[in-house]
């Protein structure tokens, strides 16, 4: 995870203030519990960007050719990887 518990928190309530303040949107929910459902999607989501990090990482690692990580090679074909791993699961 990227993020600690507080930024995260602190970004669920920055999020449903705005939503709050917008005309067009009516929280259905009190705003509390809005705030806990966002914050457990972007918890989810942190996961599974871990959990496809942590995939793409191994198999740049079983290569029998090693590339060193932080070169460009590495850094394109992590992307590369990373974006099929995202199709996969239908993310991007």
């Amino acid at each position: 995870m990227r993020l600690s518990r507080e930024k995260i928190n602190h970004l669920s309530h920055l999020i449903v203030n705005h939503l709050a303040q917008e005309e067009k949107v009516t929280l259905l929910k009190d705003a509390n519990d809005v705030r806990l459902e966002v914050m457990h999607v972007i918890l989810s989501e942190l996961e599974i960007d871990d959990q496809v990090d942590s995939i793409v990482r191994k198999r740049l690692d079983s290569y029998s050719r090693k590339i060193s990580e932080g070169t460009q090679e590495w850094n394109i074909m992590y992307q590369k990887l990373y974006e099929e791993e995202m199709n996969k699961l239908g993310r991007l």
